[in-house]
């Protein structure tokens, strides 16, 4: 190739380059298309799907006696997934059992998955959450940060559910993630595709990927939608989520103990999760995500990011979550041989008056 460039007089090397810089150009073009018209195509089919949910529900109605809803059968679940907690595995348990509970499931796909949603886009999901009958009882999940549903007039609030995950290990396996993508979608290319920088070499030399700033990520998604619950290091902003974990979220498990998480809401929450434990356990969806090419950040490296304020907040929201949770197991299950199972009743009800003749 080397030799061909010397033979070849300036000019043509010159219209040679232009030539293969506007033929680039034309395949990024027309990459760009194929991505819109996908984006197109499923939107699409999202939006053939639920038509044909709705017809499906207005025929069984047809020619049968109208009843009102019972209130469980209104019962709405946000599950408000934080990335890289072991969301994809627990969400495609409610997938697996959507047909045989009753239920519907529905992704809420925001652009850029960016988690804060525009005010109007606020309005639109809290009215179509609350208002939407053929889509209760329903399940939402979706990447975006807590919405108080008080504030917008509506009657009725959803149900929260979330998990956590210790940041640093939640922020290793993203890193990986945006790298070499997982065992889910193999073949999807990812955005950081092709750079095989570690984390801990991105860590030693102050990499962007991997500063403290990308651990904050956490305590907004329980915080909300206010501007501080975003400010890097607020105080205001941690004890807001842990306000809202404690206040307005049914259940918050963690990572590291997804079948526990699983065990309780199937015992709280049985019309939806009924059979959920037994699914985890012996299912070809358990754990159906893992990253790939992950590689344990070093005890230099870890040191280095626990000086931050940034880690020592998300920490501290961690370990908040972990003690509510495990609070709650206590209170829940049992174990017994080296199994856990869920207690039964211990309250009932007495000295019930007027009696009845």
């Amino acid at each position: 190739m080397g030799i061909l460039r010397t033979m070849m007089p300036p000019k043509i090397q010159l219209l040679a380059v232009l030539a293969f810089g506007v033929a680039m150009l034309l395949i990024e073009n027309q990459i760009q298309r194929l991505d819109e018209s996908r984006a197109k195509l499923e939107h699409t089919i999202a939006r053939h799907e639920v038509a044909e949910v709705e017809l499906r529900h207005s025929e069984d109605v047809f020619g049968q006696e109208l009843t009102p809803l019972s209130e469980t059968d209104d019962t709405v679940i946000i599950y408000n997934r934080v990335p890289k907690t072991a969301s994809t595995s627990f969400t495609n348990i409610a997938y697996d059992l959507c047909s045989k509970n009753h239920y519907h499931v529905l992704h809420i796909n925001t652009t850029k998955n960016n988690p804060v949603l525009s005010l109007q886009d606020q309005v639109r999901f809290v009215q179509n959450v609350s208002t939407w009958r053929e889509m209760k009882p329903g399940f939402y999940h979706g990447h975006v940060a807590y919405l108080d549903f008080s504030k917008y007039g509506v009657k009725g609030k959803p149900m929260y559910i979330n998990v956590v995950r210790d940041p640093i290990e939640r922020l290793v396996s993203y890193y990986y993630f945006l790298r070499f993508g997982d065992d889910y979608r193999p073949g999807l290319r990812r955005r950081k595709q092709g750079d095989k920088k570690t984390f801990d070499e991105c860590v030693s030399s102050g990499g962007s990927d991997c500063a403290p700033e990308k651990l904050w990520l956490q305590i907004p998604f329980f915080c909300g939608h206010h501007s501080e619950c975003w400010n890097a290091g607020s105080r205001w902003a941690l004890e807001q989520a842990k306000y809202n974990l404690v206040n307005e979220y049914l259940l918050v498990g963690v990572t590291e103990e997804l079948e526990d998480f699983i065990m309780i809401l199937e015992a709280a929450l049985p019309r939806f999760f009924r059979g959920a434990t037994e699914l985890y356990r012996t299912g070809k969806r358990s754990h159906l995500r893992k990253t790939t090419e992950k590689k344990p950040p070093t005890k230099e490296t870890i040191a280095k990011l626990q000086q931050s304020d940034i880690w020592k907040m998300e920490n501290e929201f961690y370990e908040f979550a972990l003690e509510q949770f495990q609070f709650v197991r206590a209170h829940a299950v049992r174990e017994k041989d080296g199994e856990l199972y869920v207690l039964a009743q211990s309250f009932f009800y007495e000295k019930i008056y007027p009696k009845v003749n």
